[in-house]
């Protein structure tokens, strides 16, 4: 195998592990309701505790990667371009975040969700840079940033909500992402084992 092929079956294996984006996406949801402070989140231990509870869930999560699939690194070239793309999209983030809603004389204030905008751009860009875009991307991420750039975002400061709807996207890209990594390797390595009948 050349290691063009070598290279994006690893950048496959490492962006597409969609259960791993479910599981964030319920961190984006969980941030919301602590910055709410709603229910239980009123507390201050119970954020922790959330966080660490879903850390919890990502060990099964990356078992069954593991023994299903195997393990794969990235290329150095890979992780580099890797890094430089995550840089880039906390300065847009933060750039585009202060730039259309913040109390700053140069800011635009406009009737727009940052969050959202400037989430569903780096995903976007991460996705373009890291495995190239799929239709469900293109669409999932910019249905984001279309609802995000509605001006219909005035009044209260609508961050928490960009949070959910950018945790609830994420979500969904997971499920999207898993299933295109199972059509990219192939059924799991157990289940063949099931069907050939191997220890049964």
């Amino acid at each position: 195998m050349q290691r063009a092929n070598l290279e994006r079956a690893a950048a496959h294996y490492s962006y597409l592990r969609g259960w791993f984006s479910v599981a964030g996406g319920l961190l984006f949801i969980l941030a919301a309701l602590a910055n709410w402070e709603a229910g239980p989140f009123q507390h201050a231990w119970v954020f922790p505790l959330g966080v660490v509870g879903i850390g919890a869930a990502c060990l099964p999560i990356a078992r069954f990667y593991n023994e299903h699939y195997g393990r794969i690194s990235v290329s150095t070239r890979q992780y580099v371009r890797g890094a430089i793309t995550v840089a880039i999209g906390v300065a847009v983030m933060l750039g585009l975040s202060s730039l259309l809603r913040s109390q700053a004389d140069w800011s635009l204030d406009l009737p727009v969700n940052a969050i959202a905008i400037s989430f569903a751009l780096i995903m976007l860009l991460s996705y373009a840079v890291g495995v190239g875009l799929r239709a469900h991307h293109v669409l999932i991420w910019a249905t984001l940033l279309v609802v995000g750039a509605v001006p219909v975002w005035d009044g209260a400061d609508p961050s928490n909500i960009g949070l959910v709807l950018a945790g609830v996207a994420l979500m969904v890209s997971g499920v999207f992402d898993h299933r295109l990594f199972v059509r990219t390797f192939g059924p799991s390595r157990r289940l063949n084992l099931e069907d050939s009948g191997v220890g049964a």
